[in-house]
């Protein structure tokens, strides 16, 4: 890329005028946060130790011979300047824009792609329904991040491997399972028009609601899952029938948002997978079995508690079917990095399930890491499945395209309905992803549907809006008047050269997205890149401008639009041509 290239050819410029520094030395070139001060910038405290001077002085020693060089050069650096440590460099401005843009504009979609995790995979853990009912607010948030960070992952190199899974068992299955066969009377999702995870959920909460009224109910939905646990038929039926409604709803909603995985594991499979491998660490003293037959391990020493690994009827327990997870994943996949994308409210149950897999010998747990993120809020308090207090993903996502329709009604009443719901759609989504996935994982979220489909502001629809105007201006171009070579040398205007900072720092951008697990880090560039577009679209002529400076302008501008599509991609966002 052209931005390691300049910074490999300031390096040797550097090391011709260092000749004692050790070959392993690393320079730190960075951009000055000032674009008149420089398009180039080492801080040269680090020289200090190599070249037993102040850094002022090294900087200023080293600013006299570059400037030498340069002019006897005349290549592609114009200057150097030192401002007390820091020395900082002048690209000449066509070279600059030219190699920038001209590497843009020739990958195309494949620009900022790179090869840093190549020949490493990355295993990527995300959504985890419940087939007791459908999937809500907090669930986008888990599935746009795990989505959006396995793309991340694959565009610097890494084999990133999507993972969802299903608990589909439990006490919680078995309420919605008791609740229909009491009062289902035979409906089912077709009969009812209801969509099958929609439908399985009415049973949760109307299960919650009677049992007020009945505690007794709790001791009925207990014997199923002893039932369940003991292979009786008539439950495994039904369980089996509500699964598949259920299933069924969850694999709509992810065709809706865009979100697929590469492998499904079902808790029914998996629960019992820890067994053996907890029984192994029994006999091995590792942990050790109470007076009334559970198994437990002790985890005071580390700031935790004793943790149950097996009822003292050897039956699972949820860590034991994590534990056995783990290990499945590690022998199928085995990844140089597991990565669980969990709420923050799981924070101590990972933490204790780390422990106990380094404490039973895992070497890999230490690639092992839980991502957690904030919880979602509506602005009335936080959301309650049992209560049926919850913003479904579905209900959610027809209320942001019915948002974004009255929207494109107002901007262009003359589209077509099947324009309108296409556009609508595509605008929905990318509003209901880059409002989750601006924050940082950490942050806590309160989601407000009218802020995040608005048109304005740091919004997805503003990207969408933004890419749309440039492909509006290219669209108005008349290629007849494009010279065949550009005379990149035309862009003299600050907020040009801000733009053509903001472009040649989108692969680092991507890097540090990757490293910090922090998708953010993409959007707000996005954010930045196009208000910036903006500033310059309102400051400067574009097509009225004369013929050279138009040229490069439609470049750059084109470099702009390139970008943004390849940044929203990653973050699962569609781009459209006229909004």
């Amino acid at each position: 890329m052209i931005i390691l290239e300049i910074k490999k050819q300031i390096e040797n410029y550097l090391r011709k005028f260092l000749p004692d520094l050790p070959g392993d030395f690393v320079f730190e070139i960075n951009q000055p946060p000032q674009t008149d001060k420089g398009d180039f910038s080492i801080n040269c405290f680090k020289l200090i130790k190599n070249c037993k001077k102040s850094a002022s002085q090294i900087a200023s020693e080293l600013n006299l011979q570059l400037n030498d060089a340069i002019t006897e050069e005349n290549g592609f650096l114009i200057k150097s300047e030192n401002i007390g440590p820091y020395l900082n460099f002048f690209i000449n401005k066509g070279f600059f824009f030219s190699s920038v843009l001209g590497e843009i504009l020739d990958k195309k979609n494949n620009f900022g792609q790179q090869e840093i995790g190549k020949g490493k995979s990355i295993l990527i853990e995300y959504s985890a329904p419940n087939t007791n009912k459908p999937q809500h607010l907090g669930h986008l948030r888990n599935n746009f991040l795990g989505w959006s960070l396995a793309t991340i992952f694959s565009t610097v190199g890494y084999k990133a491997i999507k993972v969802n899974l299903v608990n589909d068992r439990g006490i919680h299955i078995c309420k919605s399972m008791l609740a229909y066969r009491k009062w289902g009377n035979g409906k089912t999702p077709e009969t009812e028009k209801v969509k099958g995870d929609h439908f399985v959920g009415q049973y949760y909460v109307l299960f919650e609601k009677k049992v007020k009224e009945n505690p007794e109910l709790l001791d009925e939905a207990q014997k199923d899952l002893e039932g369940w646990e003991n292979g009786n038929s008539e439950i495994l039926f039904l369980w089996q029938l509500m699964n598949k409604w259920a299933n069924d709803g969850f694999k709509k909603t992810y065709e809706k948002i865009g979100v697929s995985f590469d492998r499904w594991y079902y808790e029914s499979d998996i629960y019992n997978s820890g067994r053996d491998i907890i029984l192994k660490a029994l006999k091995k003293g590792l942990c050790y079995k109470r007076e009334d037959g559970a198994v437990e391990i002790d985890l005071t020493h580390d700031g935790l508690d004793k943790k149950v690994l097996l009822r003292p009827n050897t039956t699972s327990v949820y860590i034991t079917q994590d534990i056995g997870l783990a290990k499945l994943k590690q022998d199928e996949f085995n990844p140089d990095k597991s990565i669980y994308v969990v709420a923050s409210e799981q924070d101590y149950h990972f933490r204790v399930l780390f422990r106990i897999l380094e404490i039973f010998g895992f070497d890999w747990v230490k690639n092992c890491r839980h991502l957690s993120y904030g919880m979602v809020f509506l602005p009335e308090g936080r959301m309650k499945s049992r209560e049926g207090i919850v913003v479904d993903a579905d209900d959610i996502i027809e209320e942001m395209i019915q948002l974004a329709k009255s929207e494109i009604i107002h901007r262009s009443p003359n589209l077509s309905p099947i324009e309108v719901s296409s556009r609508a759609k595509v605008i929905a989504i990318g509003a209901l992803r880059f409002f989750f996935l601006k924050f940082t994982p950490q942050q806590e979220i309160y989601f407000n549907p009218k802020d995040s489909i608005s048109f304005e502001g740091d919004s997805g629809p503003y990207l969408q809006y933004t890419y749309a105007r440039i492909q509006s201006i290219l669209k108005k171009d008349k290629p007849k008047k494009r010279k065949s070579k550009i005379n990149y040398n035309a862009l003299t205007e600050l907020e040009e050269k801000e733009l053509l900072n903001i472009l040649l720092i989108y692969p680092n951008v991507i890097i540090e997205a990757a490293e910090n697990y922090n998708p953010a880090n993409l959007a707000h560039y996005l954010l930045k890149l196009s208000q910036k577009f903006n500033e310059f679209y309102h400051k400067h002529q574009i097509l009225k401008a004369k013929a050279e400076i138009r040229n490069a302008r439609l470049c750059l501008a084109q470099a702009v639009a390139q970008i943004i599509k390849n940044g929203l991609k990653l973050l699962g966002i569609d781009v459209l041509e006229e909004m």
